[in-house]
């Protein structure tokens, strides 16, 4: 395979089908963080690579889609232990954007995306915690999925935050995605009525840039066509920057919970933005996860309330287009709050989330969302690929 982007850890792994079904000739990139059989996954991290193992089989979600007729070639890159957004890593590089090159590609599911992006992989695996999968989808101009929290299974993936970790998926178009996810869902029925309500979060769209908002804007009259409602509100009166708050602490303090004991005893060399991140999960107090567990309750069952099986809500996947590469200082890390601003709303309520290419800014990819209720992810990728067809 020729990698001119830098997407692939070992663009050479290949492991041929082992059934047929719906993805019968269709290739596949896996982040380098799930399991396959003799292979040692290195989570972005050479450290990790040194004191982990080859696997004694493959992850669970890779053999369903072997099962299946897709082939797995390669495996891509991925920022260190998918503890960022930006898919630039101090040790490995930062796989090429290829809509737009002298842009990042996002993260923490880089080469997956590039993967995808670059037609080397008709789809690709990733990991979604606080955004990995959504962000580099939006900002390489494809299809991203992170599902209900709990329906795909993550035997055979290196955790990050458990609560928050979900096996996602991307690819170039929406019924590739939703053939991916008919065998990842395990067949599960799309069930319920049909979406008839469609919400529009306007202090999520207040997030986004007033570029990004009205280019990601042209694509609202397609979906409002297929609802029967279509009305704006505000999620949360007191700002997304609260849940923003709890979401990093819980997840900070599962990530410590998972990482602390091998980060102590290994002291593995981490780029200067990871190292500061773990360093903070490290001085977090576990006194505070109570309230918090709470509040993200409250905060599930707002969003069940609000979308029951049959509600809608779209926002902007990020704020804007991909930085350009190497950007440091406090507007990185200012852009980084305002994007787990809007990642952070299906993280906590642990919603199916489907990103799509809405627009480009100059050249440049911007991604729109849609979130559906619990357990509502084929409906949903139905139903994007229905609204789609023909656009």
């Amino acid at each position: 395979m020729n990698d001119d982007w830098g997407a692939f850890v070992r663009p050479d792994l290949v492991v041929k089908p082992s059934g047929s079904g719906i993805l019968e000739g269709l290739s596949f990139a896996v982040k380098d963080v799930f399991d396959i059989q003799g292979y040692t996954s290195g989570a972005g991290n050479p450290d990790w690579l040194l004191t982990h193992g080859p696997a004694d089989r493959h992850a669970a979600s890779i053999r369903l889609l072997l099962d299946h007729g897709a082939r797995l070639t390669g495996t891509a890159h991925t920022d260190e232990l998918m503890y960022s957004l930006d898919g630039e890593n101090e040790h490995y590089g930062t796989p090429v954007n290829p809509k737009t090159p002298e842009r990042i590609p996002g993260g923490s599911s880089s080469g997956s995306a590039v993967a995808v992006a670059a037609g080397l992989a008709d789809f690709a695996l990733g990991t979604d915690t606080g955004g990995s999968v959504r962000i580099p989808s939006s900002y390489c101009g494809i299809y991203g999925f992170r599902p209900t929290h709990g329906l795909v299974d993550l035997a055979g993936v290196v955790p990050l935050a458990p609560s928050f970790d979900t096996v996602g998926w991307m690819a170039g178009d929406a019924k590739t995605l939703l053939d991916v996810g008919r065998v990842l869902l395990n067949g599960r029925p799309s069930g319920g009525p049909e979406f008839r309500r469609l919400y529009m979060a306007e202090d999520a769209w207040a997030v986004a840039d007033a570029e990004c908002r009205d280019a990601i804007s042209g694509v609202l009259p397609i979906l409002e066509s297929r609802v029967h409602e279509r009305k704006t509100i505000t999620l949360t009166p007191s700002g997304l920057a609260e849940w923003v708050n709890i979401f990093r602490v819980l997840q900070g303090l599962e990530i410590w919970e998972t990482h602390g004991g091998w980060i102590e005893q290994t002291k593995p060399r981490f780029g200067p933005h990871i190292g500061k991140r773990f360093s903070w999960a490290s001085t977090l107090n576990g006194n505070e996860s109570r309230d918090l567990l709470q509040r993200r309750q409250h905060i599930k069952q707002q969003m069940a309330q609000l979308l029951g099986s049959d509600g809608l809500l779209v926002i902007p996947t990020a704020p804007g287009s991909a930085p350009l590469r190497g950007e440091s200082g406090d507007e990185v890390e200012q852009r980084r709050a305002r994007t787990l601003q809007l990642c952070c709303i299906a993280g906590l309520a642990g919603l199916p989330q489907i990103t799509l290419p809405a627009a480009d800014l100059d050249g440049a990819p911007v991604g729109l969302s849609v979130i559906a209720g619990h357990g509502q992810d084929i409906k949903l990728l139905e139903w994007v690929d229905l609204a789609l067809r023909g656009r």
